[in-house]
């Protein structure tokens, strides 16, 4: 409870405004935010802030090539290739990149992710995560929440984050106006904290600044691209599912 309740000091944004500035005018889709709570139901969130518009089209064709050159690591220790986490050819991936192993917001998207994975796996996608810092805190939070070991991945000097271009900084961290949606989803976030520690978090205070994004790749094929505005700022996994549906595997 004192976990949730330190949430609030730090989120005090003064005027709820749409943040759409970020991203261009297309858009994959026009329905509202929704959110997967705890329970597996599909519910809207209900706040003022619009979310990010979703495109691809700020990055270039070949930034899947650039990706798949980025090295990480297992969450058991073992460095791997961006490009050998799915099938290059026609293989459908959701990457989920998180903020810092020690937040609870992404303590939040890592339960929500691992409950909505049985859809994904019908659907023949490939749900992959990754945090920032070392293995040994990717292991927490894979031990304690818990989460399958063999989705989830560290990037403790947060290459793949720099070369999607995820936002980074104290304003993004602490006061951007998106953060506060995380009040709606009071709930999703007490089921987080159940197992929650702060052990997670890694030494380098930098990491803890680090926004995360959702992406959906098919093949060398960027499907969807969006960033986090804003801590606890998450893609809408219905969203994310029906692109992933309309990209079957050939």
């Amino acid at each position: 409870m004192a976990i949730l309740q330190s949430l609030s000091p730090a989120f005090r944004p003064s005027v709820p405004a749409p943040n759409s500035h970020a991203f261009p005018a297309a858009t994959l889709f026009n329905s509202s935010p929704k959110f997967i709570d705890s329970k597996g139901v599909s519910v809207s969130l209900r706040h003022s802030i619009t979310s990010p518009r979703v495109s691809n089209s700020q990055y270039s064709p070949q930034i899947v090539e650039t990706l798949g050159d980025v090295s990480i690591f297992t969450a058991s220790g073992e460095p791997v290739r961006f490009s050998d986490l799915w099938d290059q050819n026609q293989g459908v991936a959701v990457v989920a990149l998180l903020r810092h192993f020690g937040c609870i917001c992404c303590w939040e998207l890592a339960l929500a992710l691992k409950e909505s994975k049985a859809r994904f796996d019908s659907a023949g996608v490939k749900l992959i995560a990754v945090g920032v810092g070392p293995p040994n805190k990717a292991r927490v939070l894979a031990e304690r929440l818990p989460f399958p070991m063999d989705c989830l991945y560290a990037d403790p000097e947060r290459r793949a984050y720099n070369v999607l271009k995820l936002y980074h900084g104290l304003g993004r961290t602490f006061l951007n106006p998106a953060s506060a949606k995380v009040f709606s989803r009071y709930d999703s976030l007490q089921k987080a904290a159940e197992n929650y520690t702060i052990g997670a978090t890694p030494n380098d205070i930098s990491s803890v600044l680090q926004q995360g994004g959702m992406f959906v790749f098919r093949g060398k094929e960027l499907l969807y691209a969006r960033k986090d505005e804003g801590t606890g700022d998450h893609a809408p996994l219905d969203d994310v599912l029906e692109v992933c549906l309309k990209a079957p595997v050939a």
